[in-house]
């Protein structure tokens, strides 16, 4: 019987464990995406105990406290930060089977040295303990960046962000990790949400243009794009709940964006008209600018309306959606291409049952001289658990090319989550060592150390940092 958490964790052969005790477990991490707040990576300032760090703004942690009855109170109530502490540590031990049990032990262990399980009994002296740890120059928000090998950060911001903390982390030599901006244009895309017009006037500010028409927002998001590449972005990123897409004129998307100035409210359609414009418009910026653009389908966000009223959107009530992508998708990435104007693109699908269609419409895009041109991305959300991300890598290894994979991201708000890469790594090396050790792949330890070498790092540094 293994021990919990052992060296050999997650490598049940002897060609995984070699795999990644000689090649996974020095690799720096290239994090293409996340959503670390810049501010408190330059502030660097300690935190006050365990609550911050691990689980404030953990929507993970917020979900199975729910399942497990937990009241609100406890969860993003009034409570104490020691009794939601407490609240997660007597969740804890019905969580085995869920990688939150494994991510949170390994977080522990990590970065606080305890190798005890966390539960009722062991809440108390963990949380003292932690909370001494956390006020040491050690556990500062740049240490654990540090400590972690991080080599570049993506942040996720709103084209209306100035990047002022961006700026002062890449104009100070004390701090070796590129934190660079990623342009998430929400705001603009969701002509629908009551914020729309509150959003415009800040784009308004921000960029310094006047936005009376679509062509007027056209040119205000250009502007930003032009503003955020200075800044050292390299990538777009979307929320695209449905993959709907329709091809628009600009002046049927200036009707639209009128009728919605003068408040009245679009139809369904108009709403995928305006936003399938919008996106290529978009699209265009990035292929011009060389960034990549990401993706992310399939989430159905706020499902849980009385709780959306009570305490907001984006609080952990969100689920897999399984609306159809293949079509839409399809002919928005081909009306990029057509035009010579499709960046590098990753897809991400939050719905597993998707897996293959994303697989196979890789393959459907291409361009010389640029390995994995479309990437399928790492198993999301729902699926960075050990099934989803084996399915994940065997689905893309069926019917493309695993060797140009871009990995694992981090996807998370916590800084402690950098041990999500090292699980990531494990199972990859258990991976093909399962298939050398059956018989399904040569045993070459040359050319999968290489593997494992790009899929961990080198792909995505390529793929994100070359023009």
């Amino acid at each position: 019987m293994k021990s919990f958490l052992g060296k050999d964790f997650l490598l049940n052969n002897s060609t995984a464990q070699s795999l990644y005790q000689h090649i996974s477990s020095t690799l720096p991490i290239f994090d293409f995406h996340c959503h670390l707040d810049p501010q408190e990576i330059w502030a660097n300032k300690p935190y006050e105990n365990m609550y911050q760090v691990w689980l404030s703004g953990d929507h993970y942690k917020w979900g199975v406290m729910r399942m497990h009855g937990i009241g609100e109170k406890y969860i993003t109530g009034e409570a104490s930060d020691w009794e939601k502490f407490s609240a997660w540590a007597e969740t804890m031990p019905y969580l085995i089977g869920n990688p939150l049990h494994h991510w949170s032990h390994m977080e522990l262990e990590t970065f606080f040295g305890i190798d005890k399980s966390l539960s009722p009994e062991t809440a108390r002296e963990i949380w003292e303990e932690c909370n001494e740890r956390l006020q040491t120059p050690d556990l500062l928000p740049r240490q654990f960046i540090e400590r972690s090998n991080v080599a570049f950060i993506g942040t996720t911001d709103d084209p209306v962000s100035e990047l002022k903390y961006h700026q002062l982390l890449k104009d100070d030599p004390s701090f070796k990790t590129e934190v660079a901006p990623t342009f998430r244009p929400d705001g603009a895309l969701f002509i629908e949400r009551p914020t729309f017009n509150e959003w415009l006037k800040k784009l308004e500010k921000v960029s310094g243009q006047d936005v009376g028409s679509v062509r007027d927002l056209v040119g205000a998001l250009r502007q930003r794009v032009d503003y955020f590449n200075e800044q050292g972005c390299r990538a777009s990123d979307h929320d695209i709940a449905q993959m709907i897409f329709t091809k628009t004129t600009q002046e049927h998307a200036e009707v639209l964006f009128q009728k919605r100035m003068s408040g009245q409210s679009l139809t369904a359609e108009e709403i995928i008209d305006y936003r399938s414009f919008l996106l290529v418009e978009l699209g265009r910026m990035y292929a011009e600018k060389q960034w990549v653009m990401q993706l992310h389908m399939g989430a159905m966000r706020n499902n849980n309306t009385n709780m959306k009223q009570k305490i907001g959107p984006d609080t952990g009530f969100d689920s897999i959606g399984d609306s159809q992508v293949a079509e839409g998708l399809s002919r928005f990435l081909d009306i990029l291409d057509v035009t010579g104007e499709l960046p590098r693109t990753v897809l991400y699908n939050v719905n597993p049952n998707d897996n293959a269609v994303l697989s196979a419409m890789m393959g459907n895009f291409y361009e010389e001289g640029v390995p994995g041109k479309v990437q399928f991305g790492s198993a999301w959300w729902f699926n960075d658990h050990i099934d989803g991300m084996e399915k994940q890598m065997k689905d893309l290894s069926n019917v493309g090319l695993v060797s140009h994979f871009i990995g694992m991201l981090t996807d998370s708000r916590s800084l402690l989550s950098y041990t999500r890469h090292d699980y990531f790594r494990r199972i990859l090396c258990n991976l093909l060592g399962d298939w050398v050790e059956k018989g399904l792949a040569p045993n070459d330890m040359p050319a999968l150390e290489k593997m494992v070498e790009n899929i961990g790092f080198y792909n995505a540094k390529r793929f994100f940092t070359e023009r």
